[in-house]
């Protein structure tokens, strides 16, 4: 059923194009009510606008909190038009219907945002006319047309506009679903913001709101779909901040898992750093003084595993640095023994004009990448009150975010022998890189490059010795990060025979002395930190 608009009621906060739309509701004979600025903004435009306290009989009051909360604008809401006694109750109350309803909210999640808003501001910015208006509306949309984002105006005007001044019941119901999904959002934002201010680490309830950003072309695998949802924006240099640059194929589920994996772990490093990531596990991981060698000491850790992997940077790629990725097969990966060379995404705080142009038309497969630009990287703004949320059937696991990195005044050193500088250098890499791949996980480096990776293991016995094999020769004089404590000393003598200088791991096992004894017999350095850094 298609419903005729006669009367709107116009109140928004974000008042983008909300001058053109009432100009052209008014010229399709729309009677339009309107409220405080939005209210004035109109009809200094010149329209012809009924103010709200004409049709309550009461003056909008205390600074605007109470304007719209009126029997005579939500019985003009709520009324069925087709209930005998509903109809009986407008009329006897003198209550006009109204069939369209244009409410934007306070933008309170904007006003937290500043770092100086305060607790009293905050509350200001509340709205509670407007999503009282916004539910009334939704809730009768059989009769009556919510609009909330001002990318419904132009559906609007078009259905005015072909139906004979009438909206139609499909665009009504969808925007009705649309506006409970946001006063949802709008709630679980304040709800967010008072427990934060309460230190409420794990409140009684949780509303996670977050907004479509993207359908994509299916899940993990092609018979799984998929959408892309982001939460609203923290002011963090992540995956979900940055902007995907024009070309390339459309980006995909597992894409952003792997280039969130990635790009979290380069963060870590405030030194030029590349990693390689792929399935989630960093197969190449380096820093160095120079980006482009950073970037070639991380795909030569694991030229096979690097096909199709995810590349993430530090820094911005340049020319020099967008031919020294594209060129990797030709120039570092054929004489190791790679089969070929391409990534799937490419994630860096910036990209050179010219870069970008080199990397699109260099190799056929520039073409297709993704390319994710993040801008600067400032830890200072990472969001320690975000939460891990991960998913088992039929409820929600939630964790504070693992955010300890490489602390040097808590490092213990049980060991008769103590790591060098350069060898401490190669630690805080190598327990960097552990803490960001799937346990049980060992991590080797060397000259400030992981040169071997076992991830994922049932025991931490089988992930060392595959870290051993991929490094073979390379492993003599490297050092080696476990993510976990040794609960036995047979991973200390197998990297004895690998030839390891030194180990990093959280310490804490029962069998500690046994562990720590045997680093002894084999001259190894061994240092604690006291935290470990599972990865499920």
């Amino acid at each position: 059923m298609d419903v005729k608009i006669k009367t709107a009621l116009i109140s928004v906060s974000d008042k983008s194009d909300v001058v053109d739309f009432a100009k052209k509701l008014g010229g399709l004979g729309v009677k339009i009510i309107s409220t405080g600025g939005t209210a004035k903004k109109l009809s200094n435009e010149g329209l012809d606008v009924i103010g709200i306290e004409s049709v309550t009989g009461f003056p909008e009051m205390m600074d605007g909190r109470v304007k719209t909360l009126h029997p005579k604008i939500h019985g003009a809401l709520l009324g069925l038009r087709d209930n005998a006694e509903h109809a009986s109750a407008m009329e006897r109350h003198d209550i006009e219907p109204i069939d369209l309803v244009c409410v934007n909210l306070y933008p309170f999640e904007q006003t937290v945002a500043k770092a100086d808003c305060t607790l009293a501001e905050a509350i200001e910015n509340i709205d509670i006319g407007g999503p009282s208006m916004i539910r009334s509306a939704a809730k009768n949309h059989k009769y009556v047309t919510v609009v909330t984002d001002p990318d419904q105006y132009e559906t609007i005007i078009r259905e005015l506009e072909e139906n004979n001044g009438a909206v139609t019941e499909q665009t009504r119901s969808d925007f009705a679903r649309i506006a409970f999904s946001l006063t949802a959002s709008y709630d679980a934002a304040i709800s967010k913001y008072l427990n934060s201010k309460a230190a409420i680490e794990y409140p009684e309830r949780i509303s996670i709101a977050v907004k479509k950003d993207a359908l994509l072309r299916y899940g993990e695998n092609p018979h799984q779909s998929a959408a892309y949802y982001k939460l609203p924006a923290s002011g963090e240099t992540s995956v979900s901040s940055g902007r995907l640059l024009e070309g390339g194929t459309a980006i995909s589920f597992n894409n952003l898992m792997d280039t969130n994996a990635a790009f979290e772990l380069v963060k870590e490093f405030a030194e030029p750093a590349a990693v390689v990531v792929k399935h989630m596990n960093p197969c190449g991981c380096a820093v160095d003084d120079n980006i482009c060698q950073a970037y070639r000491k991380a795909y030569e850790g694991d030229v096979v595993s690097a096909f199709g992997g995810i590349i993430a940077l530090n820094r911005k790629v340049d020319i020099e640095l967008a031919q020294t990725i594209m060129e990797s097969y030709s120039r570092f990966g054929k004489a190791l023994g790679a089969g070929g060379f391409f990534a799937e995404v490419i994630i860096a705080p910036e990209f050179d004009k010219d870069a970008i142009e080199i990397i699109r038309t260099l190799k056929a497969w520039g073409s297709r990448v993704r390319l994710v630009e993040t801008g600067p990287i400032d830890r200072a703004t990472i969001n320690g009150g975000e939460y891990d949320v991960r998913c088992i059937v039929g409820g929600l696991l939630l964790q504070k975010r693992d955010l300890v990195g490489w602390e040097p005044d808590l490092l213990m050193y049980p060991t008769k022998a103590r790591p060098t500088k350069e060898q401490l250098e190669n630690l805080r890499i190598a327990w960097l890189a552990a803490k960001h791949t799937k346990s049980n996980t060992i991590v080797l480096v060397k000259n400030k490059k992981v040169i071997g990776v076992g991830a994922g293991q049932m025991n931490r016995v089988e992930s060392g010795l595959i870290s051993f094999k991929h490094a073979g020769d390379e492993s003599r004089g490297c050092v080696m990060a476990s993510d976990a404590f040794f609960p036995f000393p047979d991973n200390v003598d197998n990297a004895a025979k690998a030839g390891v200088a030194a180990i990093v791991q959280p310490g804490g096992s029962k069998k500690d002395d046994e562990v720590i004894a045997a680093a002894d017999k084999h001259k190894i350095a061994m240092v604690f930190t006291g935290k470990r850094h599972f990865k499920h």
